[in-house]
């Protein structure tokens, strides 16, 4: 089991960059909302640079819980821990934020290296483990149960749109082949069936080819799509005016949801031909850079993971329009 000695070999990803994007809005006594808490590494880098400043830090994933908690008590009363999926953000901001609302949102998507580091947790193809892959191992079906029940159009469509896999309905044929047999119950398992399904020529390539199977099937588990497009809204909602909201992705299907929200939320909104802008249709959101951010050569080299990350970012700069405004809670 790791312990809080093991949050050392966790490197953070862009922790200069986020530091220096947000600290516009962390000045004095600020509340921050960490959504995607991990082994604390961002939580603890802001706790250090602003001294006044108090950060919540949601996770899924209770051994992420217990491994940062360890890691930032030093902190006291600065940091607190909620065991959530992030699309709750609105709520921990109403509970821990000044008037309901919070100063900074920090969202760092994906696995985590707590997550790919634990061998028996099945998110790793490089290791033979129980194809589990729940970032929070007490709830939800398990990719062992999807593999097993999901249909040859269900299986299709989730390597297709969350792996991008141009052999997703080979993929999925072999696996319900496979599963006539014997229930699929490790990685390595599926490793072979994915490796046997692809075509040799398109397995000389790319890496493992196995590498979109497992992250399809890592979203489909842990609905990460779903809780992405109910959690970006609602940070903006969270946020109070001159707040802002910083958001690292790393696969593009994160990060057209992101970008498209932002996108949004920094258009006008009053109708074409009329001659003036009406003040309740102007953009509610300020894009902090153009495009996205990503890593430096030297941050990848120091920090393999950083390769893929984009990040973008935004200051809210009024209240949303009513006419836009996100709509009741209601169950996910």
């Amino acid at each position: 089991m790791r312990t809080a000695d093991n949050n050392e070999l966790h490197q953070p990803v862009l922790t200069r960059t986020l530091l220096d994007l947000l600290a516009p809005s962390l000045a004095g006594d600020a509340v921050m909302i960490d959504c995607t808490l991990g082994l604390g590494g961002h939580t603890e880098a802001f706790l250090r640079e602003f001294p006044q400043l108090r950060v919540v830090g949601i996770d899924r994933d209770p051994s992420a819980i217990r491994l940062a908690s360890e890691r930032l008590e030093p902190f006291g009363s600065r940091f607190v821990a909620v065991h959530s999926t992030y699309d709750d953000v609105d709520l921990v901001a109403a509970e821990h934020g000044r008037d309901g609302k919070v100063d900074a949102i920090l969202m760092d998507l994906g696995v985590s290296s707590l997550q790919l580091d634990e061998a028996d947790r099945g998110f790793s193809y490089a290791q033979d483990a129980p194809l589990d892959m729940r970032m929070n191992p007490e709830a939800g079906r398990s990719a062992k149960e999807i593999l097993a029940t999901a249909s040859h159009s269900e299986l299709s469509r989730i390597l297709r749109v969350y792996g991008e896999e141009k052999f997703a309905a080979r993929i999925a044929e072999a696996i319900i082949r496979r599963r006539e047999t014997k229930p699929l119950e490790r990685t390595g398992e599926l490793v072979e069936i994915v490796r046997e399904a692809i075509p040799a020529a398109a397995r000389r390539t790319g890496g493992n080819p196995a590498k979109r199977t497992f992250q399809a099937l890592r979203i489909a588990v842990n609905e990460e799509l779903e809780i992405l497009e109910l959690a970006i809204p609602r940070a903006i909602e969270a946020l109070r005016v001159g707040g802002r909201l910083a958001v690292e992705s790393y696969q593009s299907l994160e990060d057209r949801i992101v970008k498209e929200t932002f996108a949004k939320g920094s258009a006008s909104t009053t109708p074409a031909g009329l001659p003036v802008e009406l003040d309740s249709h102007k953009p509610y959101l300020r894009q902090l850079h153009r495009g996205v951010v990503k890593a430096s050569e030297e941050e990848i080299a120091e920090n393999p993971r950083s390769a893929s990350v984009r990040l973008r970012g935004v200051e809210r700069v009024a209240p949303t329009p009513k006419h836009l405004s996100i709509p009741n809670r209601g169950n996910r």
